[in-house]
């Protein structure tokens, strides 16, 4: 039992992460790998100040959150302004100057040999409702003024400015909201963990991330949950295989990515419309045939 909610609490957390991904790629276009950075710093941070400077837990992931959004903006001031392929090479150097910072700062950090000593205070029932929170707050965001014209602007980014759309705040307004959950997460995980080191926040950890949301479907919020869901999952299911795991997990990945591009479930959302409007479709697949109206004399 305490193993299962073991998975539960990390799948969850991973959730909140991949969700500001989503935020960022899925809604925007725009590719970060050096996303799991922020994530760092959330960690980092709130660990610090609860540990050396006596902070409660809430203020110190506040004060972390805060931090991680200070940080993004001065990054994401002249990187959103770049190219697709060039914002992802931008956070990649960020997110590789901030584990070599970490790994510098022994007497602050515990270098490479990791931050040990931060007490065990998030649970599961606050990693679940923070998750739930979190998911509610992007949806809302994807379906108010904003969230279209992050859609419009991942379309086209060129037709969005010609429409008259704030191209460079948006996108800031979307990374800076992207990093402020991912942060969070950051803070929750270490306080779980108690113990974290850089090499858990590495590139590949932003890559993992990149990879959930287009294997659930990039323009999809429900398919970035189902394909945490089924990515942090499966390596736990597929454990009695030993190292063959990850050739099954990078399999799955790329049968997926080849053979449905568009991800599992492409843009549809779990909505009460939309699973009404499937329910609809399947009664007219199993009912009968319509028949012809007469004509009007």
């Amino acid at each position: 039992m305490a193993y299962m909610l073991t998975i539960l609490t990390t799948t969850l957390i991973t959730m909140i992460s991949v969700v500001g991904v989503y935020l960022l790629t899925g809604m925007t276009g725009m590719f970060s790998l050096g996303q799991a950075a922020f994530m760092a710093i959330g960690a980092y941070a709130s660990g610090l100040l609860v540990t050396k400077v006596g902070m409660a837990f809430p203020l110190a992931c506040i004060v972390a959150v805060a931090l991680s959004v200070g940080v993004g903006w001065l990054i994401g001031m002249p990187t959103v302004r770049l190219r697709r392929d060039y914002i992802s090479l931008a956070t990649l150097g960020f997110g590789e100057a901030v584990a070599a910072l970490l790994n510098k700062a022994t007497k602050l950090t515990g270098g490479a040999s990791g931050f040990v000593g931060i007490p065990a205070i998030t649970t599961f029932p606050m990693v679940l409702i923070s998750t739930i929170v979190i998911i509610a707050m992007v949806a809302m965001f994807k379906n108010s003024k904003f969230g279209r014209q992050c859609s419009a602007i991942r379309c086209d980014e060129l037709a969005a400015k010609a429409m008259g759309i704030n191209v460079p705040w948006i996108k800031m307004v979307v990374f800076l909201f992207s990093v402020a959950v991912t942060a969070y997460s950051g803070c929750l995980y270490a306080f779980y963990t108690t113990y974290v080191d850089p090499s858990l926040f590495g590139w590949k950890k932003s890559a993992d991330w990149v990879i959930m949301v287009f294997f659930g479907g990039s323009g999809s919020l429900t398919g970035s949950i189902l394909a945490t869901i089924i990515l942090t999952g499966l390596p736990e299911a597929l454990r009695f295989l030993s190292d063959y795991r990850s050739i099954f997990y990078a399999a799955l990945v790329l049968l997926i990515l080849n053979f449905k591009p568009s991800g599992l479930l492409n843009t549809w959302e779990l909505t009460p419309r939309n699973i009404k409007s499937l329910f609809h479709r399947t009664d007219d697949v199993t009912g009968s045939m319509p028949t012809k109206k007469p004509m009007k004399n």
